[in-house]
């Protein structure tokens, strides 16, 4: 089997967002005063998640299970919360760096997918649940509320992302389509966190 071929800037970006929601799933850890493996553990299952489920459903070998780099940066990310102060990292640092993930990895998941032969809108709901997947089950393991329980803008921000990647790409808009999408992404994001923006909630 031939492996389509990703741009470097895409690359980095997945990089990017393994790293950043490594740091989220070591800061929940932090919160609740856990062990140094369990940091690993939580940096770990946040940072690989999405990613995992997404190469098993596009048919695509795990990108963790060949290479070093992934598990040796989520363990960095994990020593790092765990040698600086907690007072560094607070609860909306969590949310900072979890926006950061969202962004960079619902982007580079529909990218992966279109790369895979995935139709556009799959693609585009690949790239949710790589943003997505990790942070739920961070959230699960550590008996927080689920993302997908709240109203906030989280799961919209990530959609907008992947969705609007997969329309530059296929109006043939170049690398910069990345850029765009997550940024955009970040920001609605980020405004969510910033002014409590939310989605209203079903009323009988």
């Amino acid at each position: 089997m031939v492996l389509p071929h990703l741009p470097p800037a895409l690359v980095l970006l997945d990089y990017f967002g393994i790293a950043v929601f490594a740091v989220s799933g070591a800061i929940l850890a932090a919160e609740k005063r856990q062990t140094l493996v369990t940091f690993i553990f939580f940096a770990t299952v946040t940072g690989v998640g999405g990613g995992t489920l997404r190469d098993l459903l596009i048919g695509a070998p795990v990108f963790w299970v060949h290479t070093n780099a992934t598990l040796l940066i989520c363990i960095a990310a994990a020593l790092l919360v765990w040698v600086l102060s907690h007072r560094r990292f607070t609860h909306r640092s969590l949310l900072w760096f979890d926006a950061a993930g969202l962004a960079a990895y619902s982007t580079y998941g529909a990218a992966k997918a279109l790369a895979f032969g995935v139709a556009p809108v799959p693609a585009a709901a690949m790239g949710v649940l790589t943003a997505c997947f990790g942070g739920i089950v961070r959230d699960l393991l550590a008996g927080e509320p689920s993302i997908l329980m709240r109203p906030e803008l989280y799961v919209t921000a990530a959609a907008l992302s992947s969705g609007l990647f997969v329309l530059l790409a296929l109006a043939g808009v170049g690398p910069v389509a990345a850029l765009v999408a997550a940024l955009a992404a970040f920001i609605v994001r980020g405004l969510a966190i910033a002014r409590g923006w939310k989605l209203p909630a079903y009323r009988n």
